[in-house]
């Protein structure tokens, strides 16, 4: 997948992370500190990846080859607690750009090309914390997750069928992986 991210014409490859490269996974850490100016994220990010909870870790790499990750999507296990039981869901979290690169639509190629996978891959919701304005243009809708309670607030928590209906009747907390404390 090739994308205009900048106004000269730089383009962005993106792919799955590379697991067993060290230097990939610095190179990850870097971004997601720079994007939210700490370790938190980074943090999250290796803890989910030591639990083996990461269903979908991509890159976002200038296709010039000359400046490494410039950004980063993870998507991880996550389920809703119903009174028939657990349904499996999709937490999305988090995406991150480095600060010189954001704002040339990198994040929401990550966005599209992680659900476009999720997608052949059979999941069938996923869930987000985020803005509104932003998360919205991606399908996400704060409707979806109207009987779905949450520590968040209502604006900013949403939720995306990758297959029509997957949320009907669908009711009852949602239960992320420890390392969100949540």
């Amino acid at each position: 997948m090739t994308l205009k991210s900048s106004p000269a014409d730089d383009t962005v490859r993106i792919r799955t992370e590379n697991t067993g490269n060290i230097a990939e996974r610095r190179a990850i850490r870097v971004v997601n500190e720079a994007a939210f100016g700490g370790s938190e994220e980074a943090d999250l990010v290796d803890q989910l990846r030591g639990d083996e909870h990461a269903l979908l870790s991509l890159v976002a790499l200038m296709a010039d080859g000359q400046r490494g990750v410039v950004g980063h999507i993870l998507f991880s296990r996550m389920w809703i607690k119903t009174t028939r039981g657990l349904v499996s869901a999709v937490a999305l979290a988090p995406v991150a750009v480095l600060p010189g690169f954001q704002r040339h639509g990198i994040g929401g190629r990550l966005i599209e090309h992680g659900l476009d996978v999720l997608r052949s891959q059979g999941e069938r919701i996923v869930i987000v914390v985020g803005h509104p304005d932003y998360y919205h243009r991606f399908g996400f809708s704060t409707d979806k997750t109207v009987l779905l309670e949450a520590p968040f607030p209502r604006e900013a928590f949403m939720a995306l069928e990758l297959s029509d209906g997957a949320l009907d009747g669908v009711a009852g907390p949602v239960v992320y992986h420890p390392a969100f404390g949540i």
